[in-house]
């Protein structure tokens, strides 16, 4: 009885190994898919557009005679929406990590976590038209001059509100791994929750922080109808936030949807674009990854 008991077990960890492996195989296979998909017309459109004109132009007009390449006003519309939801997200996140992690009642925190993570279910065309007609119109137009109807700045705030369960979950969970024996040899020593928390959690579960913002911050770069719907559609290359803006992801969205015939230059651009989106996710990726195994090396 006990040998058959262990080959069942046995058989039950292969199947278990053999069905992790493949959920492995998938991730990879659709990942390599990916980049299969965008790479034929990605490479033709380099064939045409030379890649410096790409990357250091500074006018985006694939539609117009003659066209414009340059991919600058796409790429600061980016970077500028992204930065303020990071702002806005990644304080906002943090503290509500701790809070739930090392002040919170157990009673509060099963209320406060859920309700907070509701936000995460809401649809983004929602949030895009919260940050149209309630925060331009209700807030930032009262609070900061000049903004236009459609800015980046209530499009980055709303992006951060956005992620912002992303980031107080994930840090969050990493600050609960932390082991309890390093908050009791902390208040052993005489410390207060506020300098634990401050001098030993944090540090200690600070890959798992990393992780939750560079996570946030690859959702937020990569946030669609927000931007679309709050930042507007025009390529315009300035940094102040005040004024409207076209990032890659709503550029991408509107021309998929558009009138413009598949095999064009202007069509091919989509492909580029989303190249473009991939790499500098994987860059974020790469970065976080060594963050990571830095930081966790370190509190082993």
């Amino acid at each position: 009885m006990t040998s058959l008991t262990a080959r069942r077990r046995r058989t039950g960890e292969r199947v278990i190994k053999g069905a992790l492996l493949a959920c492995g195989v998938v991730a990879i296979a659709a990942t390599v898919g990916i980049i299969l998909s965008l790479a034929g017309e990605t490479i033709s459109f380099f064939r045409t557009v030379p890649i410096l004109k790409f990357l250091t132009g500074r006018e985006w007009a694939p539609t117009f005679d003659p066209a414009r390449f340059g991919f600058l006003p796409l790429l600061t519309a980016t970077l500028i929406v992204s930065g303020i939801a990071a702002v806005v997200a990644f304080p906002l996140g943090l503290g509500t990590a701790i809070y739930l992690s090392e002040f919170a009642s157990s009673r509060v925190r099963k209320i406060v976590k859920p309700t907070l993570e509701v936000l995460a279910g809401i649809p983004t065309v929602v949030f895009g038209y919260f940050a149209l007609l309630f925060v331009t119109p209700s807030l930032l137009q009262h609070l900061v001059p000049g903004v236009k109807v459609f800015n980046g700045l209530s499009a980055g705030i709303v992006v951060g509100i956005m992620i912002l369960p992303l980031v107080a979950s994930i840090s969050e969970d990493a600050m609960r791994a932390v082991p309890m024996s390093l908050r009791e040899a902390a208040f052993g020593l005489g410390s207060t929750k506020r300098v634990v928390a401050r001098k030993v959690v944090v540090p200690a579960a600070l890959s798992g922080i990393g992780a939750a913002f560079i996570l946030g911050l690859s959702r937020a770069i990569g946030e669609t109808m927000i931007v679309a719907i709050a930042a507007g559609q025009q390529p315009n290359l300035t940094a102040d936030p005040r004024l409207g803006m076209e990032t890659m992801t709503t550029y991408i969205v509107k021309t998929s949807l558009g009138d413009t015939p598949a095999g064009t230059i202007a069509y091919k651009t989509i492909f580029a674009l989303g190249t473009t989106l991939f790499v500098m996710t994987l860059i974020l990726n790469f970065f976080s990854q060594r963050f990571i195994r830095r930081f966790r090396e370190q509190y082993e």
